[in-house]
């Protein structure tokens, strides 16, 4: 198999307003249409003084106090707004490309852009090993239905 999608359920997923900062839970802010990571945790760039925090399960009391202690403005827990896929393999760029606009050859692993995919608004995160896909869950059942598709012509 050449593309493998991952659903990595009940991820952590918290909306940081900032008003002023250069770091978050260890991590140095990411710039526009980027993300970091570090002490377990992506920072996704989502606008000018706002940040997506991406964590494991179960990590949002954690991560809220944390932030709070740092000065975050507003924290809001939005873990049961998105699912969360993991796309790996050699043709995982071909099958986004099925239905996505954004130039993955040339979008480099750090990368982090609000598109859409097939007609569903996505957040996509570039990675070394593949890609993060963050998909509103009432298009949950949609976009698997439509990454099985796009994904039968690489699966052997």
């Amino acid at each position: 198999m050449t593309v493998d999608a991952v659903h990595e359920p009940f991820r952590t997923q918290l909306t940081v307003r900032l008003r002023e900062g250069r770091s978050l839970l260890g991590a140095d802010l990411p710039g526009p249409c980027t993300f970091t990571s570090g002490s377990g945790v992506d920072i996704l760039w989502m606008g000018p003084d706002e940040y997506l925090v991406l964590a494991g399960p179960g990590r949002q009391a954690e991560l809220e106090a944390a932030l709070r202690d740092e000065g975050a403005a507003a924290v809001t827990d939005v873990s049961a707004q998105r699912n969360v896929f993991r796309l790996t393999g050699s043709h995982a760029a071909d099958v986004l490309a099925h239905g996505c606009s954004i130039d993955l050859e040339v979008s480099p692993p750090g990368t982090c852009v609000q598109t859409l995919l097939a007609r569903t608004g996505i957040v996509l995160m570039v990675r070394e090993e593949g890609f993060t896909v963050l998909v509103r869950q009432s298009f949950s059942d949609y976009f698997t239905a439509w990454l099985a598709d796009a994904s039968l012509e690489y699966v052997s």
